[in-house]
């Protein structure tokens, strides 16, 4: 294991962190510095340090910045994500089905078994004009079982051979919320699926440190803090993972000891992250839980969204949580699912993240801030969800992924991806925060956009300046992604967008160079 590394010549980016251990800027100026890792720490920065018994490594006047994390994926679909057919951009359920059948010919015309799986993925039914039926999918399937699973995960459409794959009784319609979710994670445990997406995870973690990334923190359904000792014993050893536990397995991790931070394998990769609950349900399958009902909401059995758990429920489980030393990280997308959470958080004294956050109402932001309680946000949603807020909830959008509005009530802003809901790019992310848009048109609501130092702070765990006492977790950049005064933040949201790391360090270790 290498002992110590020298990075010399390096513009330390000044950010503001909220795990910095020391309050001094090691970043005058125009300086160039030096940083000095020793076992996986930085116990240096400053210009011209002792160059003696270190690996060097210069860099040239290029710039330096905490490692990325990615607060939010769920690292086994995402995985499996990437050998599924791509379904986004279908407008309703018969173009869908067309998709299937097209893929289905191919397959069988290739020399498929009959009855192969046939998985795709990202479709968002919210603007469809009808609800789709199992009937639809039989007539194009043959034996083939077919599940397709939405954008955000939220929703799956399965035909009939798929139903008796998956041991679920006969139906007309969609499975969604708590329902779908039991039948993903039988899906998930085929084991060809399995074996797909950990051959996929592994893929992922290379592009996430080719992004920069060093940390995730994993919200798998499966028993992700089982999975990933023997991942990293396997050799997907780039990333630093805190792995999630569901309610449903928060008995068995409790019995396994298992409380905030504790290790899950020797090096100390891993280690034990929250409790996830899944509240309420999302957006784009209208079954985030709100005050007010979805526009075009006849054909809903819930026309305000869908809550997952009781307030009794929510409560049992934050509490015991809190008394086992984890923290707990609320699914909560709608703004009364928010509102519950807050009074679950308010009531328990539990700590913790909201996730998602995305339509809050405006006497919620300093209670958040005041309990202390992180906004763990996907920015990348807000270009998907722009012209569906507008569908949905009209008179609604200014409250919807209201970054400045949390950052200046003094709300601590975590950032993610969600992959595979988004991509897992957290360049992308920072980008759409700081203009919030992608496209010609202009910035939607732009009085909610951060600045690109508070984008990249979200995206760093925390950490402030590259200090001493911080992890040896470094990413260098070819340019000042600062940029000039003078640029627009369209300017600066394209330059952000294309931005590639030079190299990425874990723990002073090279896991990414070009």
């Amino acid at each position: 294991m290498l002992v110590a590394l020298l990075l010399t010549d390096v513009a330390v980016l000044p950010l503001h962190g909220t795990q910095t251990p020391c309050a001094a800027n090691h970043n005058p100026e125009g300086e160039l510095l030096d940083v000095l890792v020793t076992d996986g720490v930085v116990t240096a920065v400053g210009p011209a340090l002792a160059r003696g018994g270190h690996e060097i490594v210069d860099g040239g006047g290029v710039w330096a910045i905490p490692g990325i994390w990615d607060q939010h994926v769920h690292c086994l679909q995402a995985g499996a994500d990437r050998g599924r057919l791509d379904v986004s951009g279908t407008d309703a359920p018969d173009q869908l089905a067309a998709l299937i059948a097209a893929e289905i010919v191919r397959l069988d015309r290739n020399g498929a078994e009959r009855d192969a799986i046939v998985s795709a993925s990202g479709y968002r039914s919210a603007t469809w004009p009808r609800l789709a039926s199992v009937a639809e999918l039989d007539a194009v399937s043959g034996a083939h079982p077919v599940i397709a699973i939405s954008s955000d995960c939220h929703t799956g459409w399965l035909n009939s051979a798929a139903l008796r794959l998956l041991d679920v009784p006969p139906r007309e319609g969609v499975l969604q919320e708590a329902e779908w979710f039991e039948v993903m994670g039988r899906l998930r445990d085929l084991p060809a699926v399995r074996a797909a997406g950990e051959e996929g995870l592994r893929a992922l973690v290379g592009d996430l440190n080719a992004m920069g990334v060093i940390g995730v923190v994993d919200m798998e359904h499966a028993a992700a803090w089982r999975d990933w000792p023997g991942r990293v014993a396997a050799g997907v050893d780039t990333v630093r993972v805190r792995a999630s536990v569901y309610p449903e397995r928060l008995d068995e991790a409790l019995a396994a000891g298992m409380s905030r931070g504790t290790p899950l394998d020797a090096r100390g990769l891993t280690a034990m992250g929250p409790l996830k609950i899944i509240s309420d349900g999302s957006l784009g399958t209208r079954t985030a839980y709100c005050f007010d009902p979805y526009v075009g909401a006849a054909d809903l059995t819930c026309p305000r969204g869908v809550l997952n758990y009781s307030q009794e429920e929510l409560l049992a489980l934050a509490t015991q949580a809190r008394g086992a030393g984890l923290e707990v990280a609320l699914h909560a997308i709608g703004d009364a699912a928010i509102a519950q959470a807050l009074d679950v958080f308010g009531a328990t004294g539990a700590a913790g993240s909201i996730e998602h956050a995305q339509l809050v109402r405006w006497q919620d932001v300093p209670r958040m801030a005041d309990l202390g309680v992180r906004a763990s946000v996907q920015p990348a949603h807000l270009l998907d969800d722009r012209d569906l807020t507008a569908a949905c909830w009209p008179g609604r959008e200014s409250r919807s992924f209201a970054l400045a509005s949390m950052a200046d009530a003094g709300v601590e802003l975590r950032f993610g991806s969600d992959a595979p809901v988004a991509p897992a790019d957290p360049w992308l992310a920072i980008a759409a925060a700081i203009h919030r848009s992608a496209d010609e048109r202009e910035a939607w609501h732009p009085e909610q956009h951060l600045r690109i130092g508070a984008a990249i702070a979200a995206s760093t765990d925390g950490w402030g300046t590259i200090s001493p006492g911080h992890p040896g977790d470094i990413v260098l950049l070819a340019q000042d992604p600062f940029g000039s005064p003078s640029d627009s933040t369209a300017q600066m949201a394209a330059r952000v967008r294309s931005t590639r790391p030079l190299a990425t360090f874990l723990g002073g270790r090279v896991v990414h160079s070009r």
